[in-house]
């Protein structure tokens, strides 16, 4: 795609952007309110302050100078419970554009170098082209639960992928 970069680490503006695509896109689609955005916020801006280039990622996809969307990988506890993938957004005006892909070959690239021992990420039943993507890369869904930490009745779910013996080419992923 042309005009499409992905930039690695904080820029000015990505915690307010990111922000803003989960608040619109969630409040449009599941009706979540200010408490889901002001938690992405918090906690986007807590990651990025102590951010450590050896363990956690931080990916942006920039599109004509404007963030399209966003990945992160947490990995304060790669070694043993895993790296978690958080913050992965796409634009909806940029949706099937390859964005979502580019964006989680990086992660899973970035923990493999790192040597992670696994990736985990949590979301929740509903958004079935996230799903899709997420099984494309050999997650697998591994619980299911009732919760409202996003401020609203969902079926959270966890998805994990074991990293040993996936490539490391990102030709192959």
């Amino acid at each position: 795609m042309q005009n499409m970069k992905i930039l690695y680490g904080y820029i000015p503006g990505a915690i307010g952007r990111v922000a803003e695509l989960h608040g619109t896109y969630y409040s449009r689609y599941w009706e979540f309110g200010l408490y889901f955005e002001a938690k992405v916020a918090v906690e986007l801006s807590e990651f990025l302050s102590r951010f450590d280039k050896a363990r956690d990622g931080f990916w942006v996809a920039e599109y004509d100078g404007k963030i399209a969307g966003s990945i992160s990988i947490d990995g304060i506890e790669g070694k043993t419970k895993g790296a978690r993938l958080r913050w992965f957004i796409v634009d909806p005006e940029m949706h099937g554009c390859g964005i979502g892909r580019m964006l989680m070959r990086e992660a899973i690239l970035f923990c493999k170098i790192a040597n992670h021992s696994k990736i985990y990420l949590t979301t929740f039943a509903g958004l079935d082209p996230a799903k899709h993507l997420y099984e494309s890369f050999g997650f697998v869904l591994c619980q299911e639960w009732e919760d409202a930490h996003w401020g609203k009745p969902v079926t959270a779910q966890k998805f994990e992928l074991n990293l040993p013996g996936l490539p490391l080419s990102e030709s192959d992923l």
